[in-house]
């Protein structure tokens, strides 16, 4: 209601929301490490889906330094504002939104509506996936995170 009504964006909604709550928000259960939370979404069926995350860590890290914020079902990677988020949305698919402005979206860049999390998404599917266009979409959320 507050996104359709009010038209507020999601990041608001959300904060507006846990604020009237008086609640964290969907942070991780139990004050789980990174680690501790990467090892439950990547399980039974999703496992397989791991080496796409760890991939897009390892080539994020190159990036220089960010904070990591996970969540129940994905993590959150962020500098001054979230850049990107990563998560197994299927048994079979990862997806990386990502905070940018001004890309040309297309089939494997998906432009999202006004007011979601994220402006873009891209769907994985296995490691090699992660290639110099997708590093290249992140950095320049990265950057304008910062």
């Amino acid at each position: 209601m507050l996104k359709t009504t009010l038209g507020m964006g999601h990041g608001d909604a959300n904060t507006l929301v846990h604020t009237v709550r008086q609640s964290a928000g969907p942070a991780a259960a139990g004050g789980e490490s990174t680690a501790e939370v990467l090892d439950g979404l990547y399980t039974g069926p999703k496992a397989a889906l791991r080496p796409i995350h760890d991939t897009l860590l390892a080539a994020m890290r190159k990036l220089g330094e960010f904070e990591e914020a996970p969540k129940k079902a994905y993590v959150s990677y962020r500098r001054k504002k979230q850049f990107v988020m990563i998560g197994p949305a299927t048994n079979t698919r990862v997806e990386v939104g990502l905070n940018a402005k001004g890309l040309k979206g297309g089939a494997r860049l998906e432009e999202l509506p006004a007011g979601q999390m994220c402006n873009y998404k891209v769907k994985l599917t296995e490691a090699g996936q992660v290639d110099a266009e997708l590093l290249a979409w992140i950095k320049t959320a990265f950057d304008a995170a910062g």
